[in-house]
């Protein structure tokens, strides 16, 4: 950003911190923070080993310096303000995933925005039906920018290791599955059991879907089966895919699928879509529910699971106003918020203030007319 744009963004950032209270995590105390600011000169990326005795004065340290983006730490220490971090002694740390829109899909903000909700939606699904978290044990934010974070704060997983939470990811994101457990007969499917059966005829019904070069092409590469096989398997192949779970784990052409790229995608899809070194990082530092993304200007909003699905970021995460602000727009903008879409083309252009704090934020724009 020019000086100028920093300088407006900035200011905005100052009127929100100065009505807005930062909500302080529970044990303020043991948390360890980080700030990054404004000052492009500076030589420090960012400013942490930070601590607040109250939520007082976090306040006040966050209304004296706005930052441009603000975290605390998932973990509590015994002296979070220490330089390095053995000198902390970590206590514990909440349960941390993150689902950024960036690793599931490209498009569109409005776009990824609504899909990342959806990947939220069924992880919680997961941690709450299937991993038997209490629901007023979990804590959902729309990050600011492009995605979602859930924290546990069930004591209970408070002292977990990395190789605990790496158990536990590994089960939403579908990591490690064994098809033949998948597949085994007997029980009412559900679960991840559900999940890769659904999967697994979802991938039979495209196959079938193919016209018969393509599907022979994919038989006979990915999968690796011979051309007389696959024919004779694509001839069967919609009575096949309505059998048992046990019939088709003993079709060793299902086995040969199973092992392919574009079914283990399949699979992927069907689990969350969290980002696994997040969850697995017991040290992490996390965005603060209440501040504001440096590189969107909006909110990080905490919410409640009830309240996710009616939830709309470019609606109810947007802070400023409407007064009309002159930008000089640095490309061709297509972009929905507060409702409204606007269709913008490369240079001047008068703009409602959110919008322009949106897109200064996120260097699509410079304040017309500065240095």
């Amino acid at each position: 950003m020019k000086p100028a744009t920093i300088e407006f963004v900035k200011q905005r950032f100052a009127e929100y911190y100065q009505r807005q209270t930062l909500a302080a995590p529970s044990s303020l105390e043991q948390r360890e923070w980080g700030f990054v600011f404004f000052d492009a000169a500076s030589a420090v990326r960012m400013r942490r080993h930070m601590a607040f005795a109250d939520p007082l004065e976090l306040t006040a340290y966050v209304r004296s310096l706005i930052p441009a983006h603000a975290y605390y730490s998932t973990a509590y220490y015994q002296t979070p303000s220490a330089p390095t971090m053995n000198d902390k002694h970590w206590a514990g740390a909440d349960l941390i995933f993150d689902l950024d829109a960036d690793q599931i899909v490209r498009g569109p903000y409005a776009m990824m925005l609504a899909r990342v909700k959806e990947e939220t939606v069924k992880l919680v699904g997961m941690l709450t039906d299937e991993l038997g978290f209490a629901r007023n044990h979990i804590r959902i934010a729309f990050s600011g920018g492009r995605g979602y974070h859930i924290h546990v704060t069930d004591i209970a997983v408070r002292g977990w290791e990395s190789p605990e939470r790496r158990e536990v990811v590994d089960y939403v994101c579908g990591i490690g599955l064994d098809p033949g457990v998948m597949l085994a007969p007997g029980r009412t499917p559900a679960g991840w059991r559900w999940r890769y059966i659904e999967a697994l005829r979802d991938h039979l019904l495209w196959l079938e879907g193919l016209d018969a070069a393509e599907a022979a092409a994919y038989l006979t590469g990915p999968a690796g089966i011979g051309k007389r096989a696959a024919t004779e398997f694509l001839a069967g192949l919609g009575a096949l895919r309505e059998k048992d779970p046990g019939t088709l784990r003993e079709n060793r052409i299902v086995r040969a699928i199973m092992g392919t790229p574009a079914f283990e995608e399949r699979v992927r899809g069907a689990g969350a879509r969290a980002d696994e070194p997040v969850t697995t990082d017991i040290k992490r530092l996390i965005r603060a529910p209440g501040s504001l993304h440096g590189g969107s200007g909006m909110r990080v909003v905490p919410l409640d699971s009830r309240d996710l699905a009616e939830f709309d970021p470019l609606v109810d995460a947007v802070v400023f106003g409407d007064r009309e602000v002159r930008v000089d727009l640095q490309m061709n903008v297509a972009t929905s918020l507060l409702g409204n879409t606007y269709t913008l083309k490369t240079g001047p252009a008068s703009v409602p203030e959110a919008l322009a704090v949106f897109l200064c934020c996120r260097s699509m724009a410079e304040i017309a007319g500065g240095a």
